[in-house]
């Protein structure tokens, strides 16, 4: 247990470290307003945003299979991992198909809500709560990224906070595999 405690800390520390590698763009010149252009125009740019996308993406396929070990042996908490290794494989076709960059963000959005749904079905209370203001947090960004790219205005804004979202939350989940003993029965 110790073992995947450790390896899927580092993987998912790895992983959102390189999911928010889209912030290099503040330091590199890449065309892209932060402000109108959704944040996936930076995969047809310097290849760094590209190749970090794949770093996260093989990171967070990497760290279902220890996160799988930790959670209790229920539906809920095995579909917590699946959900973090499929965001992995979706995110590794986004860095491969970036024309492809705004449908497949939709469907992390999607399996991102699945999971923490997830969370909320196994968690202890006090971790629950955090999870059911992630979902609320999740879903309200979702909402203001479409309407963004429907009125055509601060579609950049809401991009960047959605994958700020999206990686505080795969943070907190890794926190909480880290510092929680793994239980291997439902809370009541």
């Amino acid at each position: 247990m110790r073992t995947a405690r450790i390896a899927s800390a580092l993987l998912i520390g790895v992983a959102v470290l390189a999911y928010s590698g889209w912030l290099l763009e503040f330091f590199l010149p890449t065309g892209v307003s932060p402000v109108r252009d959704p944040v996936e125009a930076l995969l047809t740019g310097p290849p760094v945003f590209r190749v970090l996308l794949a770093v996260s993406g093989v990171a967070f396929v990497l760290a279902g299979p220890p996160l799988h070990r930790l959670g209790p042996v229920q539906w809920s908490a095995r579909f917590s991992s699946i959900s973090v290794s499929a965001f992995g494989v979706v995110v590794l076709l986004q860095a491969a198909y970036p024309e492809y960059g705004v449908v497949l963000s939709a469907l992390l959005s999607v399996i991102l809500g699945v999971g923490v749904v997830s969370l909320i079905l196994w968690w202890p209370p006090g971790w629950r709560a955090l999870a059911v203001a992630g979902l609320a947090v999740v879903v309200a960004t979702s909402v203001a990224v479409v309407l963004a790219r429907e009125l055509g205005a601060f579609e950049g804004v809401f991009t960047r906070v959605q994958l700020v979202v999206r990686a505080t939350l795969y943070a907190v989940g890794g926190t909480y595999a880290f510092v929680k003993p793994a239980p291997r029965h439902a809370h009541r």
